[in-house]
Order: structure tokens, then C-alpha cells, then sequence
């Protein structure tokens, strides 16, 4: 059968109709989506007759935009208001808690005094204790509990740092997915079995880790910073560990440590999300009740001040890293703030700093050179860190002496200071803006004994600070004569460089992950 011909009156037909309702919807998409701007006040309006000629562009008849002037920038940015909440529970766990009832989720997060400063006479035990939680439990080994977790739509998280050591759960909070996901937490938590085949599998990544470390200028240097920063002292092992430590690692010297540190005495329950106080109660009972009983831990001590001196790590490469510092202040130093905002100024904000600015921009001495504050429990390093050509190590060090001296000596401008403040104030919003960001600030609150509106008050400090107060501040804590500076490259080019170790390098350096300390 022949098919059927439409006659061609028939097309232009069904071509006009097509045509004609299209416009129809495009003037009614018009209408609808983008309504005429109100109407402008006299002193924006353009009468046409003075309209200078006919093809004036209908941009120019338009009101002025000017909502960005009615910006107050010297205005600190609103503020989310916060309610937070903490109580200890019976067994001896102290709860920080805000309800956000947003979203159906609850974020919590375990933290423990169980980092790398703990390891004792086996680094590596804290990490390794850490990283073999989710590995086994009772009638579950690690691809049973990801999928327990899979199948609920949480998430579990877990990390080792120098000071502490961190598990985390994401879950909503329907009462089908909650409690499951708890129960599921709880015993990943409080009873792991650290299964041998899975503490085999993670002790040889570990050993496949240091090996990949031999070929990363950028981690020797760390190492060895953290080495000549804090001799004799716990921040100054690596928290990886070594082969010969890692060789001596059992699960029940991981079940020992279990059950001296993951205790409830030990712990942090920090939680957020849409559950209410008497939910948090309970959640944060079940979880305190399941762990092991035992005391917080004792406080770290505080390191023995640092011989200054210059040490170098022979690598065969075409330029040089830098990491120079010294003792810088723990968590609750009062100085913190201005410290904090100093080293902003100084190198801890990128494009803008003055290193930068001096290193970069000026000289062209590097790609990029930052300055950081570590707070942590007993004080953390001060450092800075850049890499140049091995030629131009000498020069580098000079600028950044001088810089450093500078800034001591004379403080931040009164420009610096209100950029800085307004860039810090403008950013601050994020770290409230979700509930996985309130949450790992309530940890930090809770670990480090702070303030429960901590947070407020860091805010209220970097308002009224003065360029005064940042001198001053850095005057008390910054001494350039008290330095550790360590480089990583070729034979040094400089006087009294003594190579502290000799590396060789292959063809393809690997950049380690960087272990850094919860922000503040």
C-alpha cells in the first residue's frame, strides 16, 4: 500500500498554526519571566526629548543599578545565630549540640584524644588504630559495614591527626535510617575486632606510603621539620610511622590502645542536625554508655624550646623547597586572634600578603610562598614554605628574613588590617553555613576546651584589633634568632649547611596527602 500524500495546502496550513502559537508562547514566556523593571523615581528617568540622538541605546533609559551602592562594606557581614548547647553525660563524655531542623539529617561527630602524640614508642599505632575501625566487627567484616551504611544513605567517616583522632556519621533522621545507622555506628565505634588480613592490607599501604615519601622533596622537608622542631617531644614522630614500628603492630596491641583511649572519660560528642535536646540525650547516652569506661587523657606536654639552626635534606632536583619556623602558641593562647589575623596579612592569604608580594610579585623568586599558625594542644608550629631555584635559595631566605623582620618590627598597615578584616568577617559565614561545618566547630570547641561561644568571641577580637595588637603580638611570640630552617635539594649552596640525610629520588615525585590539624 502506497503511503499517503498530504496535500501541500494542508502543510502551510499546519506551518501557520505552528508558527502563530509558538509566538504566542514566546510572548507569554516574555511576560512571564521577565517582567518590565518598576517603574524609575524622577531623578533616574531619561525624558525622551532629551534624548541626545534618535538611535539612543535603550540600555540608557533604564534605572541605575545601584544596589552594590547601597552596601555598607565596613559592615561585618549578619551572623548566623547559633544555639548551642553542652552537658557531660554520666560516664563522663562531654556533648556539644545544635538543633538545625532544615534538613532531615544529623550530623555527629566522636572525637578522641588519640592522635599521633600518643603513639608512645610505636609511631603509627594512633593512625593505625583509627584507620582499622570500619575494617571488621562481629559478624561484619569492612564490605558488610559500607554497605550497611549504603543501604541506610549514610555516610562514615574517619581521620588521625597529631592530636586527636575523629569518626563521623552523616544519617537522616526518619527513625527507619536513624537508629539502624546508629547501631551501625556504635559498634564500628566502640567494638571493632581489627580483623589480621585487613591490618596486613593497611600495614603494607603504609609501608607503600613511606616509599612514595623517599620521592617527595615536599614531604621530606616536613618530616624533617617536624623532627628538628620537636626533638624528644610526641608532635615530632611521623604520624605514618615507620617500617620498623609498623612491623610490630598486632591487633591486640590495637585492641590496648582501643581501650585505653577510645574512652568515654576521652571523648567529644559533637552533634547537629534535626533531632531535638531529648533525642541528643539519648544518642549521646547510648554512645557514652557503649565505650569503654576510662579518664581523659593526660594533657601533652609542652616541648622544650628548639636550638635554632639550619638543616639540609640532599635531593636531586631543579629547585630547592624551604620550610623555616619555630614554636608558635597552643589553642588557648589569648594572642591567638591577633596572631591569627597577622599571619593573614603576613602569608596566610595568598595573592595580597606581603611574602607573596615580596617573593612572588616583586622578585619572582617563586611560584607561590605562604605562611601558616598551627594551634594545637601544646603549641604548634609557626612556618613558612616556599620553593625556588636551587641558585636562588640564598636570596630567598634573605627576602624572607627581611620581610619577616619588617613586619615584626613595624606591624601590618592600617589598609592591610581593615582588607584583612573584611576578608575574614566575609568568610567567616561559611564555617556556619552547613551543618557538617558547625559540627567540626563544635568538635574543635569540645576537644580544646574552649568557650562554647567561642566563636562569637574570636569575631568580637578580630573587630577591634589594632595594628598595635598585631605588633605587639607578634613582637611576644615571633623571634627570626630562634628559627629552624630546612631545605630539601641538590648539595647546598650555602655556608654551614650540614646534610642531615640523602635521598634518591626516581623520575616521577609523588606529593604525599597533607595531614593538617582541624581549622580553627
Amino acid at each position: 500500500m502506497s503511503a499517503r500524500t498530504i496535500p501541500l495546502s494542508r502543510w502551510l496550513l499546519a506551518v501557520g498554526l505552528l508558527v502563530l502559537v509558538m509566538g504566542l508562547l514566546l510572548f507569554k514566556s516574555r511576560d512571564t519571566l521577565a517582567p518590565a523593571p518598576p517603574a524609575p523615581t524622577p531623578e533616574q528617568s531619561v525624558p525622551v526629548a532629551e534624548a541626545e540622538t534618535p538611535g539612543e541605546s535603550a540600555a540608557e533609559t533604564l534605572p541605575a543599578l545601584d544596589s552594590l551602592q547601597q552596601v555598607d562594606l565596613d559592615k561585618a557581614p549578619a551572623r548566623r545565630s547559633l544555639d548551642l548547647q553542652h552537658w557531660t553525660t554520666d560516664e563522663g563524655a562531654r556533648v556539644y549540640f545544635m538543633q538545625a531542623a532544615e534538613l532531615p539529617m544529623l550530623d555527629l561527630q566522636l572525637l578522641f584524644a588519640a592522635g599521633a602524640s600518643r603513639d608512645g614508642n610505636l609511631p603509627g599505632l594512633a593512625l593505625v588504630t583509627n584507620g582499622m575501625l570500619n575494617e571488621g566487627i562481629e559478624g561484619m567484616d569492612s564490605g558488610a559495614i559500607a554497605a550497611g551504611f549504603e543501604r541506610l544513605g549514610a555516610q562514615f567517616s574517619n581521620s588521625s591527626h597529631r592530636d586527636m583522632a575523629l569518626a563521623s556519621l552523616r544519617t537522616l533522621t526518619a527513625s527507619e535510617k536513624l537508629q539502624p545507622a546508629l547501631d551501625l555506628f556504635t559498634r564500628v565505634v566502640t567494638r571493632p575486632t581489627f580483623p589480621q588480613d585487613a591490618l596486613e592490607r593497611l600495614r603494607n599501604q603504609l609501608l607503600a606510603s613511606l616509599q612514595m615519601r623517599l620521592q617527595s622533596p615536599a614531604a621530606l622537608g616536613s618530616e624533617a621539620f617536624w623532627a628538628g622542631l620537636y626533638p624528644q617531644h610526641p608532635y615530632g614522630s611521623l604520624p605514618t610511622g615507620q617500617a620498623d614500628s609498623l612491623a610490630l603492630l598486632t591487633p591486640d596491641t590495637l585492641e590496648t590502645f582501643h581501650q585505653q583511649y577510645y574512652t568515654a572519660g576521652n571523648a567529644v560528642i559533637a552533634l547537629v542536625g534535626n533531632i531535638d535536646r531529648q533525642q541528643a540525650e539519648r544518642i549521646a547516652s547510648r554512645l557514652s554508655s557503649a565505650l569503654p569506661t576510662g579518664p581523659a587523657a593526660a594533657p601533652i606536654a609542652e616541648p622544650d624550646p628548639m636550638e635554632p639552626r639550619h638543616e639540609h635534606v640532599v635531593f636531586d632536583s631543579q629547585q630547592t623547597h624551604i620550610m623555616l619556623g619555630q614554636l608558635g602558641i597552643s589553642r588557648h593562647d589569648p594572642d591567638y586572634a591577633a596572631l591569627y589575623v597577622g599571619n593573614q596579612i603576613l602569608g596566610g592569604s595568598g595573592f595580597g600578603s606581603r611574602l607573596m608580594e615580596q617573593i612572588r610579585e616583586t622578585r619572582g623568586l617563586s611560584y607561590s610562598v605562604n605562611s601558616s599558625l598551627i594551634p594545637m594542644e601544646a603549641p604548634g608550629p609557626f612556618q613558612i614554605g616556599m620553593q625556588t631555584r636551587n641558585d636562588q635559595v640564598e636570596l630567598a631566605l634573605e627576602v624572607i628574613a627581611a620581610t619577616l623582620s619588617e613586619f615584626i618590627a613595624e606591624g601590618p598597615t592600617e589598609a592591610e588590617l581593615v582588607r584583612s578584616k573584611r576578608q575574614i568577617m566575609g568568610q567567616f559565614p561559611l564555617s556556619t553555613a552547613s551543618n557538617d561545618a558547625i559540627v567540626s566547630q563544635l568538635g574543635a570547641i569540645g576537644f580544646y576546651g574552649l568557650p562554647l561561644n567561642h566563636m562569637q568571641l574570636f569575631l568580637d577580637q578580630v573587630e577591634k584589633l589594632t595594628v598595635e595588637d598585631i605588633r605587639a603580638a607578634f613582637q611576644r611570640h615571633v623571634h627570626p634568632d630562634r628559627q629552624l630552617i630546612v631545605t630539601v635539594g641538590p648539595e647546598p649552596v650555602l655556608e654551614e649547611v650540614e646534610a642531615v640525610d640523602e635521598v634518591e629520588p626516581t623520575d616521577n615525585p609523588i606529593e604525599p596527602e597533607q595531614m593538617v590539624e582541624p581549622a580553627p
